[in-house]
C-alpha cells in the first residue's frame, strides 16, 4: 500500500505532465510576446491574491529568471480580496507607481478564478491595453460561480488561460474518505511560470536579444551583475534589487 506521500508523488507527477502537455501550445503563443514586449524595453506584471501569490514570486527577482519581472502585491494577503473594487484600487495605485503599459503582458494566478481582486486587475490591465493572463485552475473555475460584480471568472476576462490542470479543491490524496491532503496548484503553476519564462528566453536568444537573466547572489560578483541588470528598471520594480 502506498504511503500518503508516495501516492501524492505519483498523483501530482501525472498531472505535472498533463498540464506540460496541454499548455505548452498556449504558452509557445504568449512566450514571443512577451518577449517582445522585453526587446522593446517593458517589464512583465504579476498578480495573485492570496496563496497565488506565492506562485507569482517564484517568478520575481529570482536567481536563473528575468530581471524585468514584477508584482502587484497585496497587503492583506487575501484577506478582503471579494470586496467590491477592491482589486481595482491595489491596481490603480500600482499603476501609478510603477506604470502599466500599453502591450506589456501581466499574468493574473487564481486557482479558482472566481475572486473579485484577480478579476479587477484582469480588467483594468486590459483597458490599460496590456495582454492578460490566466493561470487558473479550469476545472474548479467552471464549477464555481463569480464573486465578481460582473458575474464572469478570470478565464472569462483573460486573452489567454494556463489551466493548472487541477481538481476541485485542489487537494488530490484521499486522508480517510472524507478529507484530502497534498494540493497541487503551486507545485505545478510555478512549474507552468517557469516553462513559460524559459520559452521566453529562448524567442530572446532566437531573435537576437541579449538575456536579462539574474544570477545568484551566492555566487561570486553576481550581486553587481544583478544591480547593472536592474538599473535601467530602477522605476519600474515593486521589488528593487539590493
Amino acid at each position: 500500500m502506498l504511503s500518503l506521500s508516495d501516492s501524492y508523488f505519483d498523483k501530482a507527477n501525472s498531472l505535472l505532465i498533463k498540464a506540460r502537455e496541454k499548455n505548452q501550445p498556449v504558452i509557445a503563443k504568449i512566450a514571443p510576446l512577451i518577449g517582445a514586449s522585453i526587446a522593446a524595453g517593458g517589464v512583465v506584471h504579476t498578480f495573485g491574491s492570496g496563496h497565488s501569490e506565492l506562485i507569482s514570486r517564484e517568478i520575481i527577482g529570482r536567481a536563473g529568471g528575468l530581471v524585468c519581472v514584477t508584482g502587484i502585491m497585496d497587503p492583506t494577503a487575501g484577506f478582503i480580496e471579494n470586496l467590491p473594487d477592491y482589486g481595482s484600487r491595489l491596481i490603480e495605485r500600482y499603476d501609478r507607481q510603477y506604470e502599466l503599459r500599453k502591450a506589456e503582458v501581466i499574468i493574473v494566478i487564481s486557482n479558482s478564478g472566481k475572486n473579485g481582486s484577480p478579476i479587477d486587475v484582469a480588467l483594468y490591465a486590459k483597458q490599460k491595453g496590456l495582454t492578460v493572463v490566466a493561470l487558473t485552475c479550469m476545472a474548479m473555475s467552471e464549477a464555481t460561480p463569480s464573486q465578481h460584480k460582473s458575474s464572469k471568472r478570470l478565464f472569462e476576462v483573460a486573452d489567454y488561460v494556463l489551466d493548472n490542470g487541477g481538481v476541485l479543491g485542489d487537494a488530490i490524496v484521499d486522508l480517510n474518505g472524507e478529507v484530502k491532503g497534498g494540493p497541487t496548484s503551486t507545485f505545478i503553476g510555478c512549474s507552468v511560470l517557469n516553462w513559460l519564462m524559459l520559452d521566453t528566453m529562448d524567442w530572446l536568444k532566437a531573435n537576437g536579444h541579449s538575456l536579462p537573466v539574474l544570477r545568484s547572489q551566492n555566487i561570486p560578483g553576481a550581486i553587481e551583475h544583478n544591480r547593472e541588470l536592474g538599473r535601467k528598471y530602477k522605476s519600474r520594480l515593486s521589488r528593487q534589487l539590493a
